[in-house]
């Protein structure tokens, strides 16, 4: 018995239903891996918030998300790139999962820094701060998905703008729900709530942008 195996169903479908299937069952599941994968940072604050630990903590957190919603990538994505290497694409999923968390927790830890500096460095600074934290994840990705498809470089803007995109849910509905004084556990509830959306718009603008990129599959293979 073997774990590395692509994503169970029909094989034998071709055009629009195949094109239907891969994005109904990307949407399913890296949306449910994404929202489970999610609880580790949720718990990691809700555990470490406010102690000296809270940062590292986070970051190992962030591994443990990217681990659970690399294996439900790799997962669906295998149904369409038999080849593609689950371990390489799960191994950079949480490098690239925990490298994001890391480069978002920056400007919280430096912030006796930066905010002495002028304005335009802020505003440089959070440029490239957010680039690499939107683009860090696809970018890991993308050295396992440029063996396997066509135009992979496109991913890496894809996956920012996936992401970008699902944080924006994230903290449209957090932001305005979370208020001082509320118990741990309403915190925790509103934050899976947010999480939660933020997998499913992910998961909609990634879907997208990978049946685009498949559509090239049958041309021979490259990097991009």
């Amino acid at each position: 018995m073997t774990v590395d195996r692509a994503f169970p169903g029909p094989r034998h479908t071709s055009g629009p239903d195949r094109a239907d299937r891969f994005l109904r069952n990307w949407l399913l599941w890296v949306s449910l891996g994404e929202t489970v994968g999610f609880l580790a940072p949720a718990l990691a604050q809700l555990a470490f918030g406010g102690s000296a630990v809270v940062a590292p903590a986070l970051i190992l957190a962030g591994a443990i998300e990217g681990t659970v919603l690399g294996w439900t990538q790799s997962t669906v994505l295998r149904s369409r790139l038999p080849a593609l290497s689950r371990q390489r694409w799960v191994g950079a999923t949480a490098i690239g999962a925990a490298a994001a968390w890391f480069v978002g927790l920056l400007p919280a830890e430096w912030a006796d820094v930066w905010q002495r500096w002028p304005a335009a460095g802020q505003a440089a600074a959070a440029a490239v701060v957010a680039t690499v934290l939107i683009c860090a994840l696809g970018y890991a990705q993308w050295f396992e998905l440029r063996r396997h498809l066509r135009g992979a470089g496109w991913w890496v803007l894809g996956s920012a703008a996936a992401w970008c995109a699902g944080l924006a849910v994230f903290f449209a509905v957090a932001t305005p729900l979370w208020q001082p004084g509320q118990s741990e556990g309403l915190i925790l509830l509103i934050g899976v709530l947010a999480g939660a959306l933020m997998a499913l718009t992910m998961a909609l603008v990634s879907g997208l942008v990978l049946h685009l990129l498949l559509r090239q599959k049958e041309s021979p293979s490259q990097q991009a």
